[in-house]
């Protein structure tokens, strides 16, 4: 077991191709080296996690905001916190929310309670080359993980146009004198430049945390010390808010009936549904959408039948008018900030 957790972060706006990628790596993992995840969601209800693939991979979910927005900030800190003093793993994969602003990741790593534990390797940005420039300039989540990132996966190129490509690019450069760029489809890319022989190899020591463990009150006033830190970036750069809905239909054309009436404001839309006792994965993004068969059986699934969608609130009353006359059930609307708002 290594001393040295060796950190890893895979962000991109919503949709581009992070889960995809995030299981291309667990695929390729070293058998021999001990692998966590850590997975972030926006919306209440959870669906990345059900789809991650790999037996016996240690997992936490955080679901309800932005680990790097007051929101969630606190159980991300207490994640990281029990990953160094009982799990000790040598790398780390965090895949965050397609609406994080992940600039303060650094600074998380190297709080004191985690006694130099984690050390930061790569931040991957994945890019959806189809949808880039029609979200770039009105959302500032992306334009803030493309500043802080080192390594640009221009991803879903078979949809996009070789000028599509080529002004995505030309954007990206003016954040990087000399950007990284691998073009791919389905998050393909050569896994071997970042994780080759040898990576997150065990260092020499012996696996234990320093003594003096946090007792739960300790933790709860440091982290709360944290917060109000005034060069913290725990606001959120984009107001955006989710919504579950329960799909109770037999019949997955009632589901394509529904995606072609969502408005052009809806940002993403996701859910692995049941039809006929097989699971099937819908993803919807920016106004494309597709219905595509998984491995994953009902047993797997943490919230079968739910479809999480991410717009911004006035989006809100137009996608309930868009499932109004199908089989849907409103599990009810998220807004992360709503409460640390109300409370100020």
């Amino acid at each position: 077991m290594s001393d040295v957790t060796h950190v890893y972060l895979i962000t991109g706006f919503l949709g581009s191709g992070k889960t995809t990628l995030l299981n291309r790596i667990i695929q390729n993992f070293p058998p021999d080296r001990k692998l966590t995840l850590l997975v972030n969601e926006f919306g209440e209800v959870g669906v990345d996690g059900s789809l991650v693939e790999g037996e016996d991979i240690d997992m936490m979910e955080i679901s309800k905001g932005s680990i790097f927005c007051v929101c969630v900030k606190t159980d991300f800190i207490k994640g990281l916190y029990e990953l160094n003093t009982r799990f000790q793993p040598d790398v780390l994969l965090i895949e965050s929310t397609g609406v994080a602003n992940p600039s303060d990741l650094k600074k998380d790593l190297k709080l004191p309670i985690f006694n130099d534990r984690f050390r930061f390797e790569e931040q991957f940005c994945v890019i959806d080359a189809a949808h880039f420039l029609e979200a770039y300039g009105v959302y500032a989540s992306l334009e803030k993980q493309i500043a802080s990132s080192s390594v640009f996966i221009i991803n879903k190129t078979d949809l996009a146009s070789p000028s599509q490509i080529a002004e995505t690019k030309e954007v990206i450069a003016r954040f990087h004198p000399d950007p990284l760029f691998i073009e791919t489809t389905y998050a393909e890319f050569p896994l071997e430049k970042f994780f080759g022989p040898g990576y997150g190899k065990p260092s020499t020591g012996d696996g234990r945390a320093e003594d003096g463990k946090l007792t739960e009150a300790e933790l709860e006033s440091f982290i709360e010390e944290m917060l109000d830190s005034p060069d913290l970036e725990i606001t959120p750069p984009d107001l955006l808010v989710s919504a579950a809905y329960q799909w109770t239909g037999k019949d997955l054309a009632e589901v394509r009936a529904m995606a072609d009436r969502l408005p052009p404001g809806v940002l993403r839309a996701k859910g692995l549904l049941e039809e006929d006792g097989r699971m099937v994965l819908f993803s919807y993004v920016m106004g494309d959408w597709s219905i595509e068969p998984t491995e994953r059986t009902l047993d797997e699934v943490e919230n079968p039948n739910i479809v999480v969608f991410i717009a911004p609130p006035p989006v809100m009353d137009d996608i309930e008018a868009a499932v109004k006359d199908g089989p849907w059930v409103n599990r009810g609307i998220y807004q992360p900030f709503q409460s640390q708002e109300g409370d100020a």
